[in-house]
């Protein structure tokens, strides 16, 4: 699978469907080749609405029941292009949600991880790994915008992530 990737998690679904056109909306924007979604989806009806978009790839979160969880797992390396994404949701009880998603792949090669769980937008480069938050399009809640992240290549053939922040 080619460029580009959008990343999205948290949209908690029926919960937020309100919101859930505008976000399809600039996903849909961005002409991506592939989704993936970084968990608590907690309805398989997010998968469809997203895949009538783009192929999507999923892991499950804490929110997310045991359809999801047998569907998609809790833990995934994709491959994109020539690079290596880890999806994890990022949840659990020591630590950060950073460091617990950087932790799950530390024995893996991957050029980036993507996570969600905090809703909070975070995007930064650890020895040479991008570490990506999408945030949340449809529950931000204590941030002030709505969020996903792009994961494309740059001139330099090198991966070349960025967030997206939209209001309603």
């Amino acid at each position: 699978m080619s460029f580009p990737v959008v990343v999205i998690s948290d949209t908690h679904l029926p919960r937020f469907a309100a919101r859930l056109p505008v976000l399809l909306a600039r996903v849909a924007a961005e002409r991506p080749r592939l989704i993936l979604h970084c968990g608590d989806l907690t309805t398989l009806a997010a998968t469809a609405a997203f895949e009538s978009i783009a192929p999507v790839e999923a892991v499950a979160g804490n929110n997310d029941g045991g359809e999801i969880v047998a569907r998609y797992g809790r833990r995934k390396i994709v491959s994109a292009a020539d690079f290596r994404i880890g999806m994890i949701h990022g949840d659990g009880s020591r630590g950060t949600t950073l460091g617990r998603a950087r932790a799950a792949f530390k024995d893996d090669a991957v050029d980036a991880i993507v996570f969600g769980h905090s809703h909070i937008p975070y995007l930064e480069r650890h020895d040479g790994v991008w570490a990506i938050n999408p945030g949340s399009g449809t529950d931000k809640r204590h941030e002030p915008r709505y969020s996903f992240a792009v994961i494309a290549t740059g001139a330099n053939g090198e991966l070349a992530p960025r967030l997206v922040f939209f209001d309603r």
